[in-house]
């Protein structure tokens, strides 16, 4: 049971690092994020393809890396 839970957070780790570094830059570096950053947080624009798609699925992995975490944690202590 430990190994399997081991595992799976590993998967888990390996696919959420794989999605943050495929989703594109959201400004333009450090100036970006400090003049330009408030207009695309509270702007109208929605992620189109597969921005969207990234972004849910690292949503979804994320939340698994807790649970799993969590799990494993609980598993093995």
């Amino acid at each position: 049971m430990e190994t399997l839970a081991i595992t799976l957070l590993v998967i888990d780790t390996i696919a959420l690092i794989v999605l943050v570094l495929l989703q594109s830059g959201k400004s333009a570096g450090l100036s970006g994020a400090i003049s330009g950053g408030a207009e695309q947080l509270f702007g109208k624009q929605k992620a189109r393809g597969i921005d969207a798609v990234l972004h849910r699925a690292t949503v979804v992995t994320g939340v698994l890396f807790f649970v799993l975490a969590f799990s494993a944690a609980y598993i093995l202590g």
